[in-house]
């Protein structure tokens, strides 16, 4: 029988059966030593009159992620603070004396929870996700990173503003031979024109007034490694020239200077703009478009990942959990629809920012297309019996794979259905297939 952890903070463990195991710490202070050697799925707060509220939700808030079930007295229950902390952080709730049996039940439930939902526990870093995925166009690009990266020709990226180019410029960094050495970003269109030339080449002394003292540029901070031009169609066209000099013979000279300087470095260069475009209407030279055009990529918009929208918002909800509402636990399917059916106009960037005002304006414990700023972007057509019913077939088999982090046994068992009927089920509604999408089917479980 698999062991069934428990972390129980407080004084007076319930009866509970064989197999199951339980950690017994007397104080919050000692619970936060334990989860950090040791971390548990679900907890057990017992509470006494003589424990402090706000140490116990300063606790709580801190362990949000995992399940857990209050024991208190009626007493304390009576109290609306109370009533609030165990609404905002727990699962369920028992007064003393404890029925063992509805407990065990509550337990089981909560510790079931945690298993569907363990893909969810250790969320990658905010960057790596917005390249994760398993829609058509992300694995085409990371396809196409992994060749570029191994090359030492200019790459240009092209992608709409917010659709994560400098994340796809550090990806191709951080899998080259380069990825020992420093990437260096440079945003050309933030950088002020009269002070672009000496940012980017570095000046002598005395080459104007206020250069005391050498300084090396951007470019040079980057030997060895990866320099990432943003926004390269803003670069002014007389830089566009000492870019190109540079890109042609590997070398710069600084403001003020007379001797060239060998600086060894692999240019990355992005733009929201078409710049074949620009060069037809004269605003980027076209010498330097085609140097840089050797390896191009295209970071696809958001709209194009419709299979990546929920994934991404549920990695985001947890990267950023310390900013939400303490009651707030996840997305309703009301929210997860008008995910799906947005356009994204601001591609991952407005992703971001919308999760996070939905986890700090939701005022239930599932965030609302409103609290996200998605209400009223769809206007549903009336539909057919036939229709509403294939709706909400595929949105329950959306929301039990999202719940099992993609695994179809464990989404089959959460639907009431085999295995084989589930995947006649994502065939049926053109949901990808485990083999192409990833999802795993749990048989080595």
């Amino acid at each position: 029988m698999t062991t069934k952890s428990i972390l129980c903070v407080g004084v007076g463990v319930p009866g509970l059966p064989e197999g199951w195991e339980i950690i017994q710490v007397a104080t919050p202070a000692d619970a936060r030593r334990h989860v950090q050697a040791r971390p548990c799925a679900v907890g057990l707060l017992l509470v006494r009159e003589a424990d402090q509220r706000d140490v116990l939700h300063g606790f709580l808030q801190e362990h949000w992620a995992q399940h857990w079930i209050a024991v208190l007295p009626p007493a304390l229950l009576a109290q609306p603070a109370w009533r609030q902390l165990v609404r905002d952080h727990c699962d369920d709730y028992h007064t003393w004396p404890v029925d063992n049996q509805r407990l065990r039940h509550a337990l089981g439930h909560a510790l079931g929870m945690a298993v569907l939902r363990a893909d969810d526990a250790a969320p990658r870093a905010v960057g790596d996700a917005a390249l994760t995925g398993q829609s058509a166009a992300i694995t085409r690009l990371r396809r196409q990173i992994a060749k570029v990266a191994a090359a030492s020709a200019p790459v240009l990226i092209w992608g709409e503003s917010g659709s994560g180019k400098e994340l796809a410029a550090q990806a191709v960094h951080a899998h080259s031979p380069r990825r020992k050495g420093p990437f260096v970003p440079i945003n050309c269109g933030a950088i002020p024109a009269a002070l672009i030339q000496s940012e980017l080449f570095g000046h002598e002394r005395g080459a104007f007034t206020g250069a005391a003292r050498d300084k090396r540029g951007l470019l040079e901070s980057a030997q060895g490694g990866s320099v990432f031009l943003d926004e390269i169609g803003d670069l002014p066209m007389e830089l566009q020239a000492n870019l190109l000099r540079f890109l042609q013979e590997k070398t710069i000279y600084r403001v003020g200077g007379t001797r060239s300087i060998a600086v060894d470095v692999r240019v990355i260069a992005a733009s929201h703009v078409n710049l074949e475009q620009a060069v037809q209407r004269g605003a980027f030279r076209e010498d330097l478009y085609y140097r840089l055009n050797v390896l191009a990529l295209d970071v696809p918009p958001l709209r194009e990942r419709r299979d990546d929208l929920l994934p991404l918002a549920e990695h985001f909800f947890h990267a950023f959990s310390g900013e939400r509402a303490p009651r707030v636990k996840g997305f309703s399917s009301r929210a997860a629809q008008a995910i799906r059916e947005h356009d994204w106009p601001g591609n991952v960037r407005e992703l971001i920012n919308r999760v996070r005002r939905a986890m700090v304006m939701a005022e239930g414990r599932l965030i609302l297309p409103q609290d996200l700023g998605l209400k009223g972007t769809t206007a549903p057509a009336p539909l057919a019996l036939d229709d509403v019913r294939i709706r909400a077939e595929r949105d329950a088999i959306d929301a039990s794979l999202l719940r099992a982090g993609s695994n179809i046994t464990l989404a089959a068992r959460d639907l009431g259905v085999s295995r084989m009927t589930l995947y006649r089920l994502l065939a049926k509604h053109g949901i990808n297939a485990p083999s192409r999408a990833g999802y795993t089917d749990g048989q080595s479980e």
